[in-house]
């Protein structure tokens, strides 16, 4: 891996009208998966529960994170740079409250999505493969 490339875990998380949910952080315009980088040592599955619940407040419920794959694409936030992003979907409990980092958390069904400024990763690999499942 280049060291031009952010290796990231990121979450698919649907409700149950089947809305996606997308985050964006503070100082930014693209709406993206929740999740982030791994602590050393730190599995994805244990890192994505972690920045879920720093980032939005609720709880990934134990023992539902199936893997989608690892895609590659442009960062959305840092010119020049890729991420390469283990993608899981996951569920999850309690309110989703944006903190830490992010600005704002939404919950998009196919209709809003068009309107949204979306990361690379999530227009590309992640709503297109979700929309297939």
């Amino acid at each position: 891996m280049s060291d031009r490339t952010i290796s990231v875990v990121a979450a698919l998380i649907r409700d149950d009208e089947g809305r996606f949910l997308l985050v964006r952080k503070r100082g930014t315009l693209a709406f993206m998966q929740p999740g982030g980088k791994r602590d050393a040592g730190e599995s994805d599955v244990a890192a994505l529960t972690r920045e879920i619940d720093e980032e939005l407040g609720c709880r990934v419920v134990d023992g539902s994170a199936r893997s989608l794959g690892v895609f590659d694409c442009a960062a959305a936030n840092e010119p020049g740079f890729r991420v390469s992003a283990a993608v899981y979907a996951v569920e999850v409990e309690g309110p989703v409250i944006p903190r830490a980092e992010i600005e704002e958390a939404v919950w998009a069904d196919a209709a809003m999505l068009s309107r949204l400024h979306l990361a690379p990763l999530t227009r590309d690999h992640v709503l297109p493969l979700a929309l297939a499942i």
